[in-house]
């Protein structure tokens, strides 16, 4: 490691320096400082941007165009469906994914961008090594071999209650805009709003269901002066050298089971109304149009077909 990174990580005040460099080594890990060509440009800019950076994976991502998407942890069918579609649509165009690696809509959109074929960075709220939530275990390994995970916590250091506000400001730190898809009153996703607009970045906010308390905070966003996105081209507008697609940008991204040439128009339309989050029948009704009877018909020969299942609560997705 060089002199440098070894100074730096003192001045930090790290109290195992020389411990956490040589595990970041054994993991693989870059240590990054301000004076690295390979740190963020934009997370340079912020007042209390880290003097150390640990990094596990793609340097290249942190040059990359960078979009925050965030969200709560427990969410709606729709959230999960708008985040999975913003991340996969702005992995699509070359943008690099930025969460936080929780459970809920920060996993959707990591996950997303993953099957895009694009780049995500999850910011972590401890050091690499440790894997938290650990139902994330394999989101964490997939983000580490073809993204990238960042923290300023050393190697091997546990989560705290204030290590995540710390972690939200670095989230919003490295993107041009963060995105709030779904945040309920007191969600973490609400933080990463506040100091997004602390840092001067914009903060767009997915309007959600009035009547649901997971999309609360999130209103109440736009109620303040947040601006609403109400399209991708609202995001795109802020990437203008972002490689955009003809066309399925912001659109569900393709289902893993291509439909049978011979399905019945009727039932191809119902198909392509779903992507792979599940999706409330009631809200399918509304979507297509149709009486709820012709739709469970199609539902239920699509499940024959082998490309839609049925999940609890009269939900369904593409498989």
């Amino acid at each position: 490691m060089s002199p440098a990174a070894a100074s730096a990580v003192a001045v930090a005040g790290l109290s195992a320096g020389r411990r956490a460099l040589e595990e970041a080594e054994r993991l693989g890990a870059r240590v990054l400082i301000a004076d690295d060509p390979e740190y963020p440009p934009l997370l340079s800019q912020i007042p209390d941007s880290p003097p150390v950076l640990f990094a596990l994976g793609n340097l290249r991502l942190l040059q990359r165009p960078a979009v925050a998407i965030v969200g709560s942890r427990d969410h709606s069918p729709y959230g999960a469906e708008v985040a999975r579609a913003l991340s996969w649509g702005a992995a699509s165009c070359g943008l690099a994914v930025v969460s936080g690696m929780a459970r809920g809509l920060d996993a959707v959109a990591h996950v997303a961008a993953l099957d895009a074929g694009g780049g995500t960075i999850g910011v972590l709220g401890n050091g690499v090594g440790v894997i938290y939530p650990t139902a994330n275990r394999e989101l964490y390994q997939r983000v580490a071999a073809t993204g990238l995970l960042l923290t300023e916590f050393p190697p091997g250091e546990r989560p705290s209650a204030g290590s995540f506000p710390r972690r939200n400001r670095l989230i919003s730190g490295l993107a041009r805009v963060t995105v709030v898809v779904e945040a309920a009153e007191g969600s973490g996703a609400l933080i990463t709003a506040g100091t997004a607009l602390d840092q001067g970045r914009e903060v767009m906010v997915v309007p959600g269901n009035i009547t649901s308390p997971s999309s609360v905070g999130a209103n109440r966003l736009i109620r303040d002066g947040a601006a609403p996105l109400l399209s991708s081209d609202d995001l795109l507008e802020h990437y203008p050298e972002s490689v955009r697609p003809s066309e399925g940008f912001g659109g569900p991204p393709p289902a893993t089971v291509p439909l049978p040439d011979a399905l019945p128009a009727g039932h191809r339309a119902v198909a392509e109304l779903l992507g792979t989050e599940p999706v409330l029948l009631e809200d399918l009704v509304g979507r297509s149009g149709r009486p709820p009877q012709d739709l469970l018909a199609a539902l239920c020969a699509l499940e024959i077909a082998g490309v839609v299942e049925q999940r609890p609560g009269r939900q369904f997705r593409r498989v």
